[in-house]
């Protein structure tokens, strides 16, 4: 029997790739990755890595800390608030991450981006929105999906 070839696998790994990018604030781990892609836990995470340059929770972890830079940016949270949103159960693993990934503590980096006096939107109505709801980010061209942004 011959194995699969890198080809073959890509859909496999976009398919686990696109679950991460929807699933990040939620408990995901290489066993849930693995099913999703339809592979074994140790191939799934072999070829990943190979056609992305980074393992899958390396993957997870960068996409919580790029969205908690968005939060921390344009949203009324507290670091915990924020941490807990993006799917880390805990402040510490969260700010060091994070450090560690962006070169400054989230309180600094937050602090930075306020004093630059860029919007905020009220962390009563992200999370009303769904903290999560990409359309929810302030970003230009992202439309949320009812009439509640004409209240900003």
């Amino acid at each position: 029997m011959r194995s699969r070839t890198a080809v073959e696998l890509l859909p496999h790994l976009r398919r686990a790739r696109d679950y991460i990018d929807r699933h990040y604030s939620g408990s995901v781990d290489l066993d849930c990755l693995a099913r999703v892609a339809g592979l074994s836990k140790y191939h799934f995470a072999r070829s990943f890595e190979s056609a992305y340059g980074e393992t899958p929770i390396r993957y997870l972890t960068r996409r919580r800390i790029e969205r908690a830079q968005d939060l921390l940016r344009s949203a009324n949270l507290t670091v915990t608030e924020v941490c807990m949103a993006v799917g880390f159960a805990s402040l510490g693993s969260f700010s060091s991450r994070f450090t560690q990934l962006v070169g400054e503590s989230p309180t600094a980096y937050r602090d930075r981006w306020g004093a630059q006096g860029g919007p905020h939107v009220p962390g009563c109505y992200r999370f009303m929105r769904g903290a999560l709801d990409p359309r929810a980010t302030g970003r230009p061209g992202a439309r949320p999906a009812d009439g509640l942004h004409r209240a900003i």
